[in-house]
C-alpha cells in the first residue's frame, strides 16, 4: 500500500461510521474520526430513554472509551463545515483535515418536509439529547396538568406521536403504558382517563414497509393499550397549540412528536448532482461516491442502486454495518477497486415492538407476532449494545419493569440558564458570522 493512501477520514461515529473505525483499528491506516458528540449513540432505544425506561448513558457509549489502546484512531469532536474534495481537506470548526480517503458516515437527520413552523415547535428524536428533551417534555407536561383548567387541560392531556414507522409505533406503545401503569401512581389526584395518545399515519397502515400481519397486529395492539390511532392522516401544520390535518381535522396539543421521516444529513461542498431521494449520496456497489476515487458513502447517507433494490437500501442498522464490515475489508485487502468485493445486502428481517409481551417480527420467510416476537426483539437489541457493563444495567431495568410494571428514572434535568448560554452564544456569533 503506498504511503499516501493512508490517511482516512471518517465523518460520523453512528453505526457506519463506528464499526470502520473498529475494522480499521490497529492496522496501518491512520484514522480520523469526526463526530459532533463524544460518544456513539444506540438510535433504536431512543424511545426508552424518552419515556424514562433506561437510562441516556446505557445506550451511549464515550468514542475514546471505545477506542482506548487503538492507537491509530484518533477521535475528533467537531462540526463538518464543508468538504474541499478538490484538495482533499474537510473544513471543521475545529481545524481543517486532510486525508487521502474520505468517508462519509453522517447518517441522517428528522425530516420535517419543509415546514418550518413544525420544525420550530414539534419535538424530533434523532439523538440522545433530544430524547432526553422529549424525556423533560413529557414529565414536565403532567407537573403543568396540576394546575391547568379547561381548554389548556385537554391540550395538556393529548400527546401527539406523528410516523407510523418502527418509532412511532413503540414510542406510542410506551407512552400508553405510561399511562396505564406508571401515571396513575406518580399522580393519584389526577385523573387520565382524559389522557389521549395519538398515533398519525400519512398512509393506509402502521409499519408500511412491513408485512400485512405485522401492520394488522401492530394496530390492534397500539389500539388495545388505548392508542388513538389514525391512518391516511397528513399533518399541514402545527401552531404549538393545535395540529392541523389536510383533511380538516384538528387536534388540540402541546405535545407534538415528530417521527415521520429523515433525511440525509449532507456536508457542504459536494456536486448537488450526486444528491438522489432522501439527500443521499448516489454511490457505486463499492460505497464510492459517483465520480470520485477516494470518496465513500456508507449507511443512511448511501443511495445504492442494485438489482434487488433499484430504489436504494432499507435506511436500517443491519445495512450500515454491513457495508462498513465491507469496506473494511476491501481497504484492508489493499487491492484495486475492480478486485473489491461488491455489497449485496441479505435482509435478515425486521422487527418492531408495542409494548410489554406484545411486539411484531417479519422474517425473510415468515412472520411471527406476540410474546415469543417480543422476547426475540428483546434479545437481539441487548445483543447489539456495544458492552457487558450497558448490556447488564438494560437487562436490569428491563426485568425491573417486566415484574413492576414501574422504572426509578423519572428525574427531570433540564438545563440551567448558564447551559443554555454557553450553547446559544456560539451558534448567534456563527449566525453574525
Amino acid at each position: 500500500m503506498s504511503q499516501q493512501n493512508k490517511r482516512i477520514v471518517i465523518l460520523g461515529a453512528g453505526f457506519a461510521g463506528l464499526q470502520l473505525a473498529r475494522q480499521l483499528s490497529n492496522t496501518s491506516f491512520d484514522i480520523t474520526l469526526i463526530d459532533r458528540y463524544n460518544y456513539h449513540q444506540f438510535q433504536p432505544l431512543f424511545y426508552q430513554v424518552a419515556t424514562a425506561r433506561i437510562e441516556p448513558s446505557s445506550i451511549s457509549f464515550p468514542l475514546r472509551k471505545i477506542f482506548q489502546r487503538k492507537k491509530n484512531i484518533h477521535v475528533r469532536i467537531a462540526e463538518v463545515k464543508e468538504i474541499r474534495s478538490g484538495e482533499n481537506k474537510v473544513i471543521t470548526d475545529i481545524g481543517v483535515f486532510s486525508y487521502d480517503r474520505l468517508v462519509i458516515a453522517t447518517g441522517c437527520t428528522t425530516n420535517f418536509f419543509g415546514n418550518q413552523e413544525i420544525a420550530a415547535k414539534a419535538f424530533p428524536m434523532k439523538s440522545t439529547t433530544e430524547a432526553m428533551a422529549l424525556r423533560n417534555r413529557i414529565l414536565m407536561n403532567f407537573e403543568e396538568a396540576l394546575r391547568a383548567r379547561g381548554e389548556d387541560l385537554k391540550a395538556i392531556m393529548n400527546i401527539v406521536v406523528v410516523g407510523g414507522g418502527p418509532t412511532g409505533v413503540e414510542l406510542s406503545g410506551a407512552l400508553a403504558e405510561m399511562k396505564r401503569n406508571v401515571l396513575p401512581k406518580d399522580y393519584p389526584d389526577m385523573d387520565f382517563s382524559k389522557l389521549q395518545v395519538y398515533l398519525l399515519e400519512g398512509g393506509p397502515a402502521t409499519l408500511g414497509p412491513m408485512s400485512k400481519a405485522s401492520q394488522q397486529k401492530s394496530q390492534q395492539y397500539l389500539e388495545q393499550l388505548g392508542v388513538q390511532v389514525w391512518t391516511n392522516s397528513v399533518v399541514e401544520r402545527y401552531d404549538g397549540t393545535t395540529v392541523y390535518l389536510k383533511d380538516g381535522r384538528n387536534i388540540k396539543t402541546h405535545n407534538l412528536i415528530w417521527a415521520a421521516g429523515v433525511t440525509g444529513n449532507i456536508p457542504g461542498g459536494l456536486p448537488k448532482d450526486l444528491v438522489q431521494r432522501g439527500n443521499r449520496l448516489k454511490v457505486d456497489r463499492y460505497n464510492l461516491v459517483e465520480g470520485f476515487d477516494n470518496i465513500y458513502a456508507l449507511g443512511d447517507i448511501a443511495y445504492m442502486e442494485t438489482p434487488k433494490y433499484p430504489k436504494g437500501h432499507p435506511q436500517v442498522a443491519n445495512v450500515a454495518i454491513n457495508q462498513a464490515k465491507l469496506l473494511g475489508k476491501n481497504l484492508k485487502a489493499s487491492l484495486p477497486g475492480n478486485a473489491w468485493k461488491e455489497y449485496e445486502y441479505k435482509d435478515p428481517g425486521s422487527m418492531a415492538t408495542v409494548g410489554k409481551r406484545k411486539a411484531v417480527v417479519d422474517l425473510p420467510k415468515f412472520s411471527f407476532q406476540g410474546r415469543l416476537a417480543w422476547f426475540t426483539w428483546m434479545f437481539l437489541h441487548l445483543m447489539l449494545i456495544l458492552s457487558v457493563r450497558n448490556k447488564l444495567f438494560i437487562f436490569i431495568n428491563w426485568a425491573i419493569s417486566y415484574f413492576t410494571n414501574d422504572t426509578t428514572l423519572r428525574l427531570i434535568l433540564l438545563p440551567t440558564k448558564k447551559q443554555v448560554e454557553m450553547v446559544l452564544e456560539p451558534e448567534m456569533e456563527n449566525a453574525r458570522g
